[in-house]
């Protein structure tokens, strides 16, 4: 059989007022995070394009200097509940925290928004970063390790609940009356550091077996939980190298958690401006830089950071700053951009009022599509977090200029090919961990004349694929 070839995977990254801090003040944008109509829309022109999926991103916090995205927001989860009936096809994620979840809840939420939408629900597992989201639960916020500490056994029981009960526990027999299986209900009676749960989960398995994992952390810990329990990786970088350097590292971590390269998928975070040359887009690009609120984005540039840097000259360099406890990773990845293209603080805090650190592409439809097929076959991304710097007319832009193109050189699909996320990444489903340990003890039990080392060995390997 002739193997497929391989193609990008999309995500439609949505932010209500636009990716670029000023996106919501271009001719023709809509905006608004708790516009619920528009938002509607945004997924439906994304599935119509066969996107594999569309996020939202999340915080449990607002600023009066933040993102005009952020300051005001729906939670992501209702906002998804309302694309399931909406849409169809299209893959539905959304962050969640680890660190200010509960681990029955949270599992809880994400099986049934992947009931509700049929098997198209994904969780973006993520520590929450910013100290001051603490002060809102009345705790001390987790230093980063001790956050990573915690999401190891969060994602861990939160997919242990997803496997409370087998596939066809609930028969509903009317000629019997059995109504469900309770042979088929698994009690996980987790005792943790951090977490106790009894269980089982009262929702019964995803029809995805475990929703999609995605993850977003890209500092040591953040590469090693997601090379053990991630299935998608949101990255930023600045630069091919940069992107193919973190691709290969995070790729050769795999096989340590008896994972192959192809079960994690990578997608960068970009922002593309389109116009009919490439000068029509930078001028575009300097449209919107110019609506900028200098004084708001450096606030916005320091959250980044991790330290305030408002009162250091602007048109100076970035300093030196000690490591933070908040986003290590874009703190670092700003700071790599500012000493390798000699940024001012100025620069770099309109780079973040842009797109947050993501890489920015400007230029016309064969010119995005281009730099996209170069990333995809330099082996620095397996797809991408599209980021439309305004709404619709960014996204919209995208869809019919870009996408056609990468479909006709057949990089990405033309239609859906099944009914759920999994089915879009190519991912098998999940077996349940409870059932195959059931079946491993039966099958030793019944082969006893086995070697013992030849009996652990089989048992070892069907273990390994269980964890995955």
């Amino acid at each position: 059989m002739t193997e497929k070839p391989r193609q990008m995977h999309l995500g439609m990254f949505l932010q209500g007022a636009g990716h670029h801090v000023a996106g919501w003040r271009y001719p023709g944008a809509d905006s608004g995070s708790e516009n619920l109509p528009h938002l509607i829309r945004q997924a439906v022109t994304a599935e119509r394009a066969r996107f594999d999926m569309v996020f939202l991103a999340d915080g449990l916090t607002s600023s009066e200097d933040g993102h005009p995205s952020q300051i005001a927001r729906l939670e992501p989860l209702m906002v998804l509940t309302a694309f399931a009936v909406a849409t169809s096809r299209i893959g539905l994620a959304a962050t969640a925290s680890t660190t200010y979840g509960e681990p029955f809840h949270l599992a809880r939420a994400f099986a049934s928004l992947d009931h509700i939408s049929g098997g198209r629900a994904a969780w973006n597992a993520v520590t929450t970063s910013y100290a001051s989201t603490g002060a809102n639960f009345g705790v001390q916020h987790p230093a980063h390790a001790d956050r990573y500490a915690i999401a190891e056994e969060c994602i861990d029981v939160v997919r242990a609940l997803w496997d409370s009960w087998d596939d066809g526990a609930f028969p509903r027999d009317k000629s019997t009356g059995v109504f469900v299986d309770q042979s088929k209900r698994h009690v996980i009676d987790h005792k943790g550091e951090f977490f106790s749960v009894k269980g089982p989960l009262n929702t019964s398995r995803p029809p995805q077996g475990h929703p999609i994992i995605v993850q977003s952390g890209s500092s040591e810990p953040g590469q090693e939980l997601a090379a053990r329990t991630g299935d998608v990786v949101f990255t930023a970088h600045q630069t091919l190298e940069g992107a193919q350097v973190f691709y290969r590292g995070l790729k050769a971590r795999l096989p340590r958690f008896g994972r192959k390269p192809a079960d994690l998928a990578i997608m960068p975070g970009f922002l593309p401006v389109l116009g009919g040359t490439e000068t029509e887009a930078r001028d575009k690009l300097a449209l919107l830089d110019g609506w900028a609120d200098q004084s708001r984005v450096v606030g916005m540039l320091s959250d980044r950071l991790g330290h305030d840097v408002s009162q250091y000259d602007l048109d100076g360099p970035l300093p030196e700053l000690p490591v933070s406890e908040q986003i290590q990773s874009r703190a670092r990845l700003l700071t790599d951009a500012a000493r390798r293209d000699n940024l001012t603080l100025r620069q770099l805090a309109q780079m973040v009022a842009t797109g947050r650190g993501h890489f920015v592409m400007c230029g016309t439809p064969e010119q995005i599509a281009d730099r996209m097929e170069e990333w995809f076959v330099a082996g620095a991304a397996d797809g991408f977090n599209v980021m439309p710097p305004y709404f619709p007319g960014g996204l919209d832009d995208f869809c019919s200029g870009v996408i056609p193109i990468l479909q006709q050189r057949g990089l990405f699909r033309t239609d859906y090919e099944g009914p759920t996320l999994r089915d879009h990444f190519g991912f098998a489903r999940p077996p349940n961990r409870h059932r195959s340990s059931a079946m491993q003890a039966l099958a030793a039990s019944a082969a006893p004349s086995l070697p013992a080392r030849l009996r652990d060995s089989h048992i070892s390997k069907t273990e390994s694929k269980t964890e995955t």
